[in-house]
């Protein structure tokens, strides 16, 4: 993942409500969810949450396929593991990340 993508997803994700049904969407694993069921489970109304998926979408932390009738939005999950591990790439300078015994570590 380069920068300007995990920019992308990190705001995408910086929303309290975008945020939320992601979470959700993770829960739900591969199976994904409806947003219907997205709606009722996060108590948001259809429009909104319209809105909050399409921003998922565009930052490609989410999938979209429609089935019948309905969409079905899965959360792209090897893309969250490539934004974390972009994240974490340079954790620690290379040292362990445990903590030390009886010392608070303030980083990582």
């Amino acid at each position: 993942m380069n920068e300007k993508a995990a920019v992308t997803a990190l705001a995408a994700l910086a929303q309290d409500a975008r945020l939320r049904v992601f979470r959700a969407l993770v829960g739900a694993g591969p199976a994904g969810m409806t947003p219907s069921a997205l709606s009722a489970m996060l108590d948001i109304p259809g429009s909104t949450l319209s809105f909050h998926l399409k921003e998922l979408v565009h930052a490609d932390l989410v999938s979209v396929e429609r089935e019948g009738r309905n969409l079905h939005y899965r959360p792209a999950l090897v893309r969250m593991n490539e934004l974390l591990a972009y994240l974490t790439d340079h954790c620690c300078m290379d040292q362990s990340c445990s903590p030390r015994s009886g010392k608070r570590r303030t980083t990582c």
